[in-house]
């Protein structure tokens, strides 16, 4: 930290916020945890990705005595998080298989001697080390284990040496311990408890809503040719993610970007290590660039400027999309989430359902997860109320800000047509896929109806009425609700589940949403133009010296500064030392080193940029 601050004198956790981070007030719930933990509390920390988790640790780290603890699951976020430490001036470092021997001895001599403030490790070197017992003999501020949903056997992203980490609390008692995540049911967050935490463990969790993102949910026609007009209609020229299902088609998405000139990247487990890595250093350092990646990239990337989160596959739980859309806007900026799903979608993550090995509660617990990913795909409802919901947080009215609320889909009474579709499933034997039923509804006279008979069924031909698109959105929307689900033999065939029966007897009605043509989406402002009154010489040149200052210190630019902070540059306009340190991200490290810099570059700029 600041070298005035180096031996800790007392502080207050808002002095330390101002000087060493540089915001002049806490968000949300984080004032309460930093107190909490200073005071000696163990705490439960929920917060979504962008609320400030991380101050919840570091701000008690430089406060309390001695060294804080920092497991993290990655070395890339070990690595991101010490180097933006250190911009600010805080004594921190980590311990991890891909530093030198040299630089990893510098780190436990500065151990030794009470020279760093945090020290961020992997779990698996906590573990399978003598750590341990050095740490055992020096004065621990606290443990803080980083994301804490990795505990969970069924999580998305477990790690099995998470479960483990009971063993802190017997060898540290008096030591305290924070786990943190951005996101966790009520099941994982039991979990965190019981494997990380005392039973007397205070909880903090904060709205997982995340008002800066826009949630829009389309149905896939031509994906890349939809992901394309979507990135030049409204993120040319800007950082995004796009996830994929397959390795191999992380590989083709971002070739063909590229030959449409977005400078994309592939990123999966497949890659060679060198190169995987050499493509996330690319991402984090580089302004503009899409990472087209499975689920294997993603946790603990700390880049802000992510403008965009795409899929172009259906993740396979809602709690799985809330953690990677959240990748998106943490710098508080407006940020989308934009995904396209269809009926083979839907049927798949079924089917991987109907072929788990897992026991029957846990299949019912994947059950649930499941059908809440789907209601929020098919909602014609405001989408946030669906998706806070699954983490138990309610959401009065309308968000106006997903796609849903801006343009409101209609719905139709769709409750004859699906009994013809359920009564052909049901009549050509529960064994055939969408096309082949959807062929005997049109009446299509063709060899394979014929060979099995089924022109002589009394459901052929009778939805010669609706188009062929609308007979897949039925068929899609059915399986999505449950009235129908893979044929378990896994040959692509339909079957009817029990839910049906209250339809087909005429017991209940049914309202499905009208699928229309997929439309272009609106051009969408640049971020410097819509948040800085239309200033883009400005905001140009001082991304500029942001890029230099980088490329000098070999960090990535959002170390220098965030966007947020250049924005608040352009916006207030400072011409001296004190009017830069009030600007939101500027602590007396940052203005000491980069203060002069931004200040030449707005004092150059011809007042005509500035209008």
């Amino acid at each position: 930290m600041h070298d005035a601050m180096s031996s800790k004198p007392s502080v207050s956790a808002g002095h330390v916020l101002e000087a060493v981070f540089g915001y002049s007030h806490f968000r949300g719930r984080q004032a309460e945890v930093i107190e909490h933990v200073i005071g000696g509390g163990d705490a439960l920390v929920l917060m979504p990705t962008g609320g400030g988790k991380s101050l919840c640790y570091q701000i008690p780290a430089l406060v309390r005595s001695g060294v804080a603890v920092v497991v993290s699951p990655l070395i890339a976020l070990m690595t991101d998080q010490v180097t933006a430490l250190r911009q600010q001036g805080v004594r921190a470092a980590a311990l991890n298989s891909s530093l030198p021997t040299e630089e990893r001895a510098e780190t436990e001599h500065a151990l030794r001697t009470g020279d760093i403030d945090l020290l961020y490790i992997a779990p698996e070197r906590l573990l399978n080390s003598d750590l341990m017992q050095r740490l055992a003999g020096i004065d621990v501020a606290l443990f803080a284990i980083d994301e804490a949903h990795c505990v969970s056997q069924w999580g998305h992203d477990f790690r099995p040496e998470y479960l483990q980490l009971g063993v802190i609390a017997e060898r540290f008692p008096d030591v305290p311990r924070i786990a943190l995540t951005a996101t966790a049911d009520q099941r994982t967050r039991e979990e965190i408890r019981d494997r990380l935490l005392p039973s007397d463990a205070a909880s903090f969790v904060s709205s997982f809503d995340r008002p800066n993102i826009r949630y829009q949910v389309g149905l896939k026609e031509r994906p890349r040719e939809q992901l394309l007009q979507f990135i030049r209609d409204r993120h040319a020229g800007e950082s995004g993610i796009v996830y994929c299902m397959s390795r191999r088609a992380t590989e083709q998405i971002a070739d063909w970007l590229n030959t449409r000139g977005v400078p994309a990247l592939a990123y999966h487990a497949g890659l060679e290590s060198t190169l995987r890595a050499h493509h996330q250093a690319r991402f984090l350092r580089e302004e503009g660039l899409v990472m087209v990646a499975t689920v294997a990239f993603g946790m603990g990337i700390d880049k802000p400027d992510v403008r965009f989160v795409a899929h172009l596959d259906l993740p396979k739980t809602l709690e799985a999309y809330y953690q990677e859309t959240g990748r998106a806007g943490r710098d508080g900026l407006p940020a989308e989430a934009w995904l396209v799903y269809g009926l083979q979608d839907i049927y798949r993550i079924r089917q991987m359902g109907a072929e788990s090995q897992a026991g029957e509660g846990h299949k019912r617990r994947e059950q649930h997860r499941l059908e809440a990913l789907l209601g929020f795909c098919e909602t014609s409802e405001c989408r946030r109320p669906t998706l806070l919901a699954h983490f138990g947080e309610s959401y009065a009215g309308h968000c106006g800000h997903c796609d849903n609320c801006q343009s409101p889909p209609r719905t139709w009474d769709a409750a004859d047509p699906a009994r013809r579709l359920l009564s052909c499933v049901y009549r050509t034997g529960q064994r055939f896929g969408a096309a082949h039923v959807i062929d005997v509804l049109l009446g299509q006279d063709n060899e394979r109806i014929r060979q099995r008979g089924h022109h002589r069924l009394s459901t052929f031909g009778i939805g010669k009425d609706l188009a062929r698109a609308t007979w897949q959105s039925v068929t899609r929307q059915l399986l999505a609700r449950g009235y129908l689900e893979p044929d378990p033999d896994g040959h692509g065939g339909l079957r009817l589940n029990d839910a049906c029966r209250p339809l087909l007897r005429g017991e209940c009605g049914l309202s499905l949403r009208e699928d229309l043509p997929a439309r272009r989406s609106e051009p969408r402002t640049r971020v410097a133009a819509a948040d800085v009154a239309m200033a883009p010489d400005t905001w140009a040149a001082l991304r500029a010296q942001r890029r230099r200052l980088a490329d000098t210190e070999g960090v990535p630019p959002y170390v220098i500064f965030h966007d947020a902070t250049l924005l608040a540059m352009v916006e207030q306009q400072p011409s001296n030392l004190e009017e830069f340190a009030a600007l939101p991200g500027v602590g007396a490290r940052k203005l000491e080193r980069y203060a002069e810099a931004f200040l030449d570059t707005l004092a150059a700029l011809p007042d005509s940029s500035m209008r």
